[in-house]
């Protein structure tokens, strides 16, 4: 479905963000992008959206293709049309717009006669929101401006959906439920899903196969079980200790570049 090729994002024509990264996501599966803050997780998605050159970011080399379509210089309208859909960090709800409100917006590409389908099926993957859908965005707590936000993007009817930090600043349990949501809009909706998060553990825990970030290069990628079991993840982000946090992924033995990401 989605295809990066040695993608190079670059800032203000000086600041190599992303350094020739190629992944994929396939159709209807959940893949996580894992990486510390600054390692061009958020980056990667803007590409992919098509909002770089608002952020005078710009893809440099490579290439960006959804079923086959090259994206790299498709708006972010254009991108929405097609099928994909970011839930940004931070939620980015509008505040003087009720719930109700700000779920429709989410459905201004569209002029199909099923908007009103995918209305109800996200009030009743969120509940809190039914009740509360004549109140103001800007006066939701953390976790429903974070229900409220995948909620909008569901009305684009995406299938890929992209979650930057989905679990950023909340509880352990409004970050399950969130996750549970995130696992019944897959199973359910069979929509893909690009994972780009922090909190490794609960990432990986619900993907199938995980990408791991650092300095804008991907330095490893295995299926999801086998990253939870690798030492080096465990060690850099399933428990970091304050010695682990002065390493380098380029200071573990273990690790090998794979020969793809430099053909």
């Amino acid at each position: 479905m989605l295809t990066l090729n040695n993608v190079e994002v670059v800032y203000n024509d000086v600041i190599a963000a992303v350094r020739g990264i190629s992944f994929e996501v396939p159709d209807t599966a959940i893949v996580a992008l894992l990486g510390s803050n600054g390692a061009g997780k958020s980056t990667t998605l803007k590409a992919i959206s098509g909002i770089l050159k608002s952020q005078d970011g710009e893809i440099e080399d490579g290439s960006i293709e959804f079923n086959g379509v090259r994206l790299n210089e498709k708006s972010p309208e254009q991108v929405v049309k097609m099928g994909i859909c970011q839930v940004p960090e931070g939620r980015r709800v509008f505040d003087d717009l009720t719930v109700d409100e700000n779920i429709r917006v989410g459905a201004f590409t569209r002029k199909d006669k099923n908007i009103n389908r995918d209305y109800d099926f996200v009030m009743d993957l969120f509940p809190l929101l039914k009740e509360r859908k004549n109140q103001l965005a800007g006066y939701l707590s953390g976790g429903e401006q974070q229900m409220l936000a995948i909620g909008r993007g569901m009305m684009s009817k995406p299938k890929l959906m992209m979650l930057d930090e989905p679990s950023l600043g909340l509880a352990p349990l409004v970050v399950k439920e969130i996750f549970n949501v995130i696992m019944r809009i897959n199973q359910e909706e069979g929509t893909g899903i690009l994972l780009v998060e922090q909190n490794a553990n609960v990432a990986l825990l619900h993907a199938t196969y995980g990408y791991i970030m650092e300095n804008g290069k991907i330095v490893m990628d295995d299926k999801s079980e086998k990253l939870i079991e690798n030492e080096d993840v465990k060690t850099f982000y399933l428990g970091l200790t304050g010695d682990a946090q002065k390493k380098s992924y380029k200071d573990v033995k273990h690790y090998k570049r794979r020969k793809r990401w430099l053909s």
